[in-house]
């Protein structure tokens, strides 16, 4: 099983005021499907935006050979830059 580190929608859609969870999750299931881990959050709503990963879980599971999307990078980054 393919495993990568992305982001599922949460908040409310009515207001269009989203925030993201970064999860684990199974290559194949949807965005907003059935994770394997919870990894951190993301609030773009939020100034300045408000990014929290647990840093443990995610070398976990880089370890064993999930892949990170290009936008949980970005963030990843931007964490190591602050």
């Amino acid at each position: 099983m393919e495993v990568r580190i992305r982001l599922q929608k949460a908040g409310k859609s009515a207001s269009k005021r989203y925030n993201y969870r970064v999860v684990a999750i199974s290559k194949t299931d949807t965005r907003d499907g059935r994770h394997l881990d919870l990894l951190g959050y993301y609030d773009p709503a939020k100034k300045p935006a408000i990014v929290s990963i647990n840093k443990q879980k995610l070398n976990k599971w880089l370890k064993q050979g999930a892949q990170m999307s290009d936008t949980v990078k970005a963030l990843v980054k931007n964490l190591k830059d602050n």
